[in-house]
Formats: C-alpha cells, sequence, structure tokens
C-alpha cells in the first residue's frame, strides 16, 4: 500500500511538470515521423506534430505552414535542438493566421489529420511535404533565456568566469576540473 501511494505521489510530482495545453492534448496520435508519413504517402492518421516556422501563407480561405519538424518534448513543445530534424512538413488551418504573429522562428505544435503529400522545391530540391488538415494551430510563447544559464551544457555558471568555470554543480569541475588561479605578483600594492 504504501508503495501504492508513493508510486502515486512520484506519478502526480513527474506528470505535473508536463502539462500539455488543452487545444493539443490527446493520446490517440500516431507515432510517425514527417519523413516517414512522405515515404508512406500516409493519410486519415491523426497526428500531433510541431516545430519552428519555416514560413507562413495565408491562401483565400486556409493559412498554410511551413514547419521544420522536431522532436516534441512531453509537453508537447518542439525540442530546440537545432541539429536535429524529422523532415519538413505543411499543415493548413482554415482561417487567416497573421504571418506577423506566426512568424519564422516561432515554435508551433499542431494537431489534425494526414492529408497526402505536396511537392515543392527546397533550393533546387524537388521536396515532398507530407500535409497536415491542422485542428488545432499552437503557437509557443517565445523562449526565455536567463543570463548565468548555460543551457548548451546544461547548468549554471559564474558569468565573471565565462562557461566551464565557477560553482559548477556544487563545486569546481566545469570542462576543466580545478578552480582558476590567480596569480598576484609579489609586492603588487606595497611602494618602496
Amino acid at each position: 500500500m504504501r508503495n501504492t501511494v508513493l508510486a502515486i505521489t512520484i506519478a502526480a510530482v513527474l506528470g505535473g511538470c508536463a502539462t500539455v495545453p488543452a487545444p493539443i492534448a490527446g493520446d490517440h496520435f500516431v507515432k510517425i515521423t514527417p519523413q516517414e508519413a512522405a515515404s508512406q504517402n500516409a493519410g486519415n492518421q491523426q497526428v500531433r506534430w510541431g516545430g519552428e516556422i519555416i514560413n507562413v501563407e495565408p491562401r483565400a480561405d486556409v493559412t498554410c505552414f511551413e514547419v521544420l519538424s522536431r522532436e516534441l518534448y512531453s509537453d508537447a513543445r518542439p525540442s530546440n535542438h537545432r541539429d536535429r530534424s524529422d523532415g519538413r512538413f505543411i499543415a493548413c488551418s482554415k482561417g487567416f493566421y497573421d504571418p506577423e504573429v506566426f512568424t519564422k522562428g516561432r515554435d508551433l505544435t499542431i494537431t489534425g489529420s494526414l492529408n497526402g503529400t505536396e511537392q515543392h522545391k527546397v533550393g533546387e530540391f524537388n521536396y515532398t511535404f507530407p500535409q497536415v488538415a491542422a485542428e488545432q494551430v499552437y503557437l509557443w510563447p517565445e523562449r526565455t533565456y536567463y543570463a548565468g544559464y548555460y543551457g548548451g551544457y546544461g547548468g549554471w555558471y559564474d558569468p565573471f568566469w565565462g562557461p566551464g568555470w565557477g560553482p559548477y554543480y556544487g563545486g569546481w569541475g566545469g570542462w576543466w576540473g580545478a578552480p582558476p588561479i590567480v596569480v598576484v605578483p609579489s609586492g603588487h600594492g606595497h611602494h618602496h
């Protein structure tokens, strides 16, 4: 009984850290990447995809988003790993979405059903985009980075010493494993 209560408590605490916004919540989505969907010409499957906006194109009665797909975190926000992608996709949603709000580089998560593919050029390359009839379009707030947080290597640092120096994870560790050595010339500050 005690272990069950502990397990439920831990699950509740961990689950509370990754709440998916209501408009894009659910567990009925197929696990398929945009690259896989394009190669299989998949259709009529519910997906929740996200990534970085590349382009927004308002058309007569829909707005289409070209998105560089990224893996989703447990809260359904696209990861910020800029060196990886699951391909590109196009998501079209009824209505007008202002390109001045849905700007290039912003994080977007959509839910909807796969609707075949579209061919467009990326540079000179003929690219096959899976197309999604988007039911929900969720624009994430812009990411905020705080001074003193060195996100690339996962930890706090003292900006005086720069990345890798300073009280790193409770001790001097950083990249080089020792505190900086400060050399003070002898006789410094003494007048003869």
